[in-house]
């Protein structure tokens, strides 16, 4: 199941996803990240984005994944409600398929409020917790 929360940190809003599987982590991590920019409950699935990302370690990973749903808000105008994750380990590090569906900002509808300028690696930290869950966290540049 997952679940995603904001939490306290300094000036900024951290973001921070559980989940059964690394991937969900990573999906809730996502909705963590849009949820800073507008309501996500009011997202519909009317466009789908594939992504396909190569990354040398988890973290790497984690940044360009959310670095490339951010580059889809800002140049196409889309922002996304919900998302399908798999990762699979390589010869050469990891490998993110995913899903992200959404539709474009509608200000009336989503609610816009903060915009996120970059992904960063500040407070990043990918785990398995001690229930067996993953948990996946950083702050992002606002």
């Amino acid at each position: 199941m997952r679940e995603w929360e904001h939490y306290e940190h300094t000036a900024d809003i951290g973001i921070r996803g559980y989940g059964e599987t690394l991937e969900e982590a990573f999906e809730a991590v996502a909705l963590a990240l849009f949820d800073v920019m507008v309501d996500v409950r009011k997202v519909e699935p009317k466009e789908v984005r594939e992504l396909e990302i190569e990354a040398e370690d988890l973290e790497a990973l984690l940044y360009l994944f959310l670095e490339e749903l951010l580059v889809l808000h800002e140049m196409d105008g889309l922002v996304f409600g919900d998302f399908k994750v798999k990762i699979e380990k390589t010869e050469d590090g990891y490998r993110l398929r995913a899903r992200a569906y959404g539709e474009p900002l509608n200000y009336e509808k989503h609610e816009p409020k903060e915009e996120v300028k970059a992904i960063t690696y500040h407070d990043m930290r990918i785990e398995k917790l001690s229930d067996g869950r993953w948990m996946v966290q950083l702050v992002p540049d606002l």
